[in-house]
């Protein structure tokens, strides 16, 4: 199966704080066993205080997907004129940082614990007191396979796609955070909340239940698991009953040929699959097919050093080259718009859900103020390719989308709202705003231009005015 990873270039971080870029080096500190292996070797970080370098790094842009917990996170979230009132806010996250899912053939998997233990770095505050409420969640009410799986990550050594502690703390982080803005600040929900004024759906994965969880302790700190209700989503772009769309597979499978084309036009790239191959002594087509970035990306995330086997180690230099690929990847991407169209027919479901309930409270109901959608990166990335904000980067581990709906103090009747991108407001980022941003004082958008532009200008490109008619006009 074909695993579409888009890499997008930087958003604009006016109000970040300078980071901590790494420069890392792969140091061996003890002689590698008669196996080829040396279970102790470990990375040398050294760090240079500087802002966001100004080209394309591999290095920092792998940094930036770790989102490693560290300073306080600053945000945009919950910025309004005094005299606005925020009266719904829908959240959609990309789970935490997870254990790989697909592991390098004739290599050690990467050694993390995956057990939750409140001592070790990164921790949060709350973090035990989440694992003994999670442990009380029996009365929760949860749709089909969700009451099966596990309320937090528990195994000594990580099972495939399993959350970390590290994805556990993220959202943790999140929630604290979205609490002190929405729940502190604004009173969204009021001390006595029902269940109908939250609305939770989520994956059947661990973990994004586990993310979603998580996020929750920290929002709604111990929580009334009798109030819980989450409702499982099949599918990862959350088209729920209307999925059948020949045409979003089409343009997802001209995308898919697009990628494989300039991966082989790539003799760079084509040269490293070759050298790493014969480290682990395997066909490079082989390789190729465990998709090794994956299982790279956790020994980076986790300070662990690369594989290695007795005819060598996997580099740095082996990451980078294929880190580059992807931003080289994404360029292209941009400039096809084969993605672009596969992204506004495989969102429209979501968005449409989303534009409908915000509709609904506009028009006064009181029901599902709050809603978090736990997901994965296959979901956000084309969210964010179908509303127009081509300047976001991939989805990060516990990356989150953020919809907030204002009401006009001084003319009720109207309603705005605010997109925000991991704290960064898109909102004039996004292809139905752009133009607004112009002509109007206000630091928001009007809630019809959203309206407008999921239930007919998203058909537009397509020749067509439904989306059952996109997904099934053939291309021209």
């Amino acid at each position: 199966k074909n695993v579409i990873l888009p890499y997008v270039p930087k958003v604009s971080w006016s109000c970040m704080v300078s980071v901590l870029y790494l420069s890392v080096h792969l140091i061996p500190v003890n002689p590698v066993r008669e196996d080829g292996l040396n279970p102790k070797s470990r990375k040398r970080i050294m760090p240079d205080l500087l802002t966001e370098p100004p080209a394309i790094d591999p290095v920092y842009e792998a940094q930036v997907y770790c989102n490693i917990p560290s300073i306080a996170e600053r945000s945009m979230e919950g910025h309004a004129p005094h005299y606005f009132k925020l009266v719904s806010v829908q959240v959609l996250i990309r789970h935490g940082d997870r254990y790989p899912l697909y592991a390098i053939p004739k290599t050690k998997r990467p050694d993390i614990d995956c057990m939750l233990v409140p001592s070790r770095k990164p921790s949060h505050p709350q973090l035990e007191a989440f694992i003994k409420h999670m442990s009380k969640g029996s009365a929760a009410q949860m749709d089909g396979s969700l009451s099966s799986l596990p309320h937090f990550p528990s195994h000594s050594l990580c099972e495939m796609g399993e959350l970390t502690q590290t994805g556990v703390v993220q959202h943790l982080r999140n929630g604290q955070l979205l609490r002190e803005i929405y729940i502190n600040k604004h009173k969204l929900l009021p001390g006595d909340w029902t269940a109908r004024q939250l609305y939770l759906e989520t994956t059947g994965k661990s973990r994004t239940l586990q993310s979603a969880l998580a996020l929750l302790y920290t929002f709604l700190p111990d929580f009334d698991w009798k109030k819980i209700n989450i409702r499982h989503q099949w599918s990862t772009i959350f088209c729920s009953g209307s999925c059948d769309c020949p045409m979003r597979n089409h343009y997802l499978e001209e995308e898919q040929r697009r990628q494989y084309s300039l991966r082989v036009k790539n003799n760079n790239l084509e040269k490293i699959y070759v050298d790493m191959a014969k480290i682990v002594g395997i066909p490079t087509r082989q390789l190729r097919a465990s998709n090794p970035i994956d299982s790279l990306l956790c020994h980076f995330c986790h300070n662990v050093s690369f594989p290695c086997t007795k005819a060598g180690c996997i580099s740095m230099e082996h990451f980078k080259v294929i880190k580059r690929h992807q931003l080289e990847d994404e360029r292209e991407r941009q400039e096809k718009k084969l993605y672009f169209l596969y992204a506004l027919l495989a969102t429209h479901p979501l968005l449409n859900q989303t534009v409908n309930r915000l509709q609904r409270i506009a028009e006064g109901k009181k029901e599902e103020v709050f809603v978090l959608y736990s997901a994965h990166d296959v979901t956000l990335s084309p969210v964010l390719s179908a509303l127009g904000i081509t300047e976001a980067r991939f989805p990060r581990f516990a990356a989150r989308l953020v919809f907030e709906l204002w009401q006009d103090g001084k003319r009720p009747k109207e309603h705005f709202i605010r997109i925000l991108y991991n704290g960064a407001d898109v909102t004039f980022q996004t292809s139905f705003c752009k133009d607004h941003y112009k002509r109007s004082s206000k630091p928001m958008c009007p809630l019809e231009k959203l309206v407008n532009f999921v239930k007919r200008d998203m058909f537009l490109i397509f020749n067509s005015t439904s989306y059952y008619d996109a997904c099934h006009r053939r291309a021209l």
